[in-house]
């Protein structure tokens, strides 16, 4: 079981570091594209004012041309009245006069058109400025972002790195696990074996040993001829002994 236990393990460090792998990709697509998507987004709020900015410009700057034209005409209708005055002609001076009035009636309708349109123009042009302060600093923030998520994932493969060792020591842990399982289980079979084999050469013993117990009962038996005295030999006589 140990080392079924140590080889999924292992299985499923492999599968977490290929998802791990495969997510840390998908997170540095998506942060970069989600970055720069916000940059386009702001490169295309800028465009969309541009454009209104401009065309309220073109605006102001038409009314201003049509207001301008009729202060002209009514500071030319005014000469013109003097004019006539100097010649004595009263009545060409008094039309001269209703022609400045008709001019001043348009200046003075066209007055609050131009000024609106004169501060509509003002602000666009307040908004472009800091639309683009916005997207430089916007883009220095990106850049900003994108290093610090760099080093936040360099960071955490080093963490992850320093886990393995953890993991790793573990893994070694199960080998010396099932080392020990390993050596348990011969010993047991070694006593089996000896259990098994008990009682069958009883009786082999029982015979060295009767050999051994006859090896002291001869060894007594030497012992006791050894004290037993020894008989006298008389020489045997020669024929020319006498006694």
């Amino acid at each position: 079981m140990g080392f079924l236990n140590d080889f999924f393990g292992r299985g499923g460090r492999v599968v977490r570091g290929q998802a791990n792998q495969a997510m840390s990709a998908v997170e540095n697509a998506n942060f970069e594209a989600t970055v720069n998507q916000a940059i386009l987004d702001m490169r295309t709020e800028l465009n969309n004012t541009v454009r209104a900015s401009a065309s309220a410009m073109a605006n102001y700057n038409r009314l201003e041309t049509e207001y301008q034209k009729y202060v002209r005409q009514s500071q030319d209708w005014k000469a013109r009245a003097s004019e006539a005055l100097d010649a004595g002609n009263e009545d060409l001076a008094r039309r001269a006069l209703a022609k400045k009035a008709e001019c001043d009636t348009q200046v003075a309708s066209m007055q609050t058109s131009i000024d609106q349109a004169h501060a509509t123009s003002e602000k666009l042009k307040q908004q472009v400025g800091e639309l683009k302060r916005k997207i430089d600093e916007g883009e220095r923030t990106a850049t900003t972002l994108v290093a610090r998520k760099n080093a936040a994932e360099a960071q955490r493969k080093v963490a992850e790195a320093m886990a393995g060792v953890g993991r790793t020591d573990n893994a070694f842990q199960a080998l010396r696990n099932f080392e020990e399982t390993v050596s348990k289980e011969e010993a047991t079979a070694t006593a089996y074996d000896q259990l098994a084999s008990a009682g069958k050469d009883d009786d082999l013993d029982k015979e060295f040993a009767a050999l051994k117990g006859g090896g002291v009962d001869k060894e007594l038996e030497e012992m006791k001829r050894a004290r037993l005295p020894r008989p006298t030999t008389t020489p045997a006589l020669g024929p020319g002994d006498s006694h």
